[in-house]
């Protein structure tokens, strides 16, 4: 059912919901971009704040396209372009000016929520992949897939229950369109399970990626190789790390929807922003900082092949395809 109204009691709402607004098309926007290298930690600090986004379509077309393509290749390509997917989705939703019928917008919810736990899913086979090349044990590999297989099972029936409790009315208020969501029913239980279940399962994968790492540089005490392989370990942890960090604040913005306090008072500047930014953290941590996972790891490994002649070694940690760079250039 459409609701129209003038009345000036709404105009609170129309200046939320476009504060709002401005944030997604900025979310939006920053997942069309990524950037390239990244020195340090403040440098990519800076750039997750868009405050200068630099467009690497060039790093993709040379370490993605250009490569022998296998399932890293699709993994890749899947996560980045859903995003661009899941961003227009986003704008169909928060700009005012774009009018969606009930069906319309109940349809394209279902969409954005369930593209959340394809993408998730993708990303923590990503995972299993790096653990893979870092342990080289099938037990772990076979493991780990059977955690992740009941956490994405889990996490779609909690996103079937949220969906199912979903409700959605147009709002037609002055001249601009809303969406609004409310939930028939308690589903902040079926919320809460599901991001439990994607943070005990990225904080296993940080765990066991760290450990690894830290065994790895103790065990490493021959330079002739050993620096090579502690380098490359290096840059594994400390992509995983950053991917963390992101993941970590996109957590407790989902988990802060739980607090009465965001809902108390909803036309606050506060409640006005928070939805914008749990957006952007959101965008950037699965479809920039996800992909990255595995561009990274490419970058690195074309600077080893450029730099060094000792390729055939780090072939032995490369990116699961085991394929020596000496003869092949499917990383």
């Amino acid at each position: 059912m459409t609701v129209v109204s003038n009345d000036p009691i709404w105009w609170p709402s129309i200046n939320s919901y476009r504060t709002a607004s401005y944030f997604i098309v900025a979310a939006s926007a920053g997942v069309m971009y990524d950037w390239g290298e990244q020195d340090c930690i403040e440098e990519l600090l800076i750039l997750i704040l868009f405050a200068f986004p630099a467009l690497s379509f060039g790093h993709e077309v040379d370490l993605i396209w250009r490569q022998h393509w296998s399932l890293m290749t699709a993994l890749y390509l899947s996560t980045r372009y859903l995003g661009i997917v899941y961003a227009a989705i986003g704008l169909l939703i928060y700009v005012p000016t774009i009018s969606l019928t009930d069906a319309v917008s109940h349809i394209v919810y279902v969409i954005s929520n369930s593209m959340i736990t394809v993408v998730n899913a993708i990303l923590g086979v990503i995972m299993i992949a790096r653990l893979h090349a870092m342990y080289q044990r099938r037990e772990m590999l076979i493991v780990l897939s059977v955690i992740l297989l009941a956490a994405t099972i889990a996490n779609g029936v909690a996103m079937a229950v949220i969906t199912i409790h979903l409700s959605e009315v147009e709002l037609v208020l002055s001249g601009t369109y809303q969406c609004f969501t409310s939930f028939e029913g308690d589903a902040d239980l079926s919320y809460a399970m599901y991001w439990t279940f994607i943070t005990a399962w990225e904080v296993l994968a940080l765990f066991l990626a760290i450990w690894i790492a830290v065994k790895h540089f103790r065990e490493l005490q021959r330079p002739s190789t050993g620096w090579i392989v502690r380098d490359c370990f290096t840059a594994l942890t400390r992509s995983h790390l950053v991917y963390f960090v992101s993941f970590v604040f996109v957590s407790c913005f989902n988990f802060g929807y739980l607090s009465p306090a965001i809902s108390a008072v909803p036309y606050s500047l506060e409640s006005q922003i928070y939805p914008g930014l749990t957006q952007i953290f959101l965008l950037v941590q699965l479809f920039v900082l996800g992909p990255r996972l595995i561009l990274s790891v490419r970058e690195y490994h074309a600077k080893s092949v450029a730099n060094s002649n000792a390729a055939s070694v780090i072939v032995s940690v490369s990116f699961q395809e085991h394929v020596h760079v000496s003869t092949s250039s499917s990383v």
